[in-house]
């Protein structure tokens, strides 16, 4: 039904992998942009001290699957570690902060939080 006349098999992979692949590199720079515009918006910010007590912890685990060129599956994963803290206006805010940290803070804990825009700088703990 259909030949080599433009509307078979070819002629759609002509448009679709040129589409696909703009799509792809679009969503990558689109990405990296708004990190830059995040990055750039924290250091304008000014670094702020405030009293805080953090309400909560939580962890974002992710799996990845990776094929390998032996037939074979690798499987990794990753974890983020974020914390919430509620200011004395009453305002919460939540920042990612690495597993080191993620452990040595408890909720409950009430203390100085040093933050920069959405950067997390450290908490200081009251004794």
């Amino acid at each position: 039904m259909y030949g080599m006349d433009g509307f078979g098999m070819f002629s759609i992979m002509e448009v679709f992998f040129p589409i696909m692949f703009l799509l792809v590199f679009g969503i990558i720079i689109f990405t990296i942009i708004r990190g830059l515009r995040e990055w750039d918006s924290n250091n304008k910010q000014p670094i702020l001290n405030v009293n805080a007590k953090l309400i909560s912890k939580r962890t974002s685990t992710s799996r990845h699957n990776h094929s390998m060129n032996n037939g074979h599956n690798h499987v990794s994963s990753s974890t983020s570690y974020y914390v919430t803290f509620e200011v004395n206006s009453g305002d919460r805010m939540e920042f990612k902060v690495s597993g080191k940290e993620y452990g040595m803070l408890a909720e409950g804990d009430t203390g100085e939080l040093i933050f920069q825009g959405s950067r997390y700088h450290r908490f200081n703990r009251e004794s």
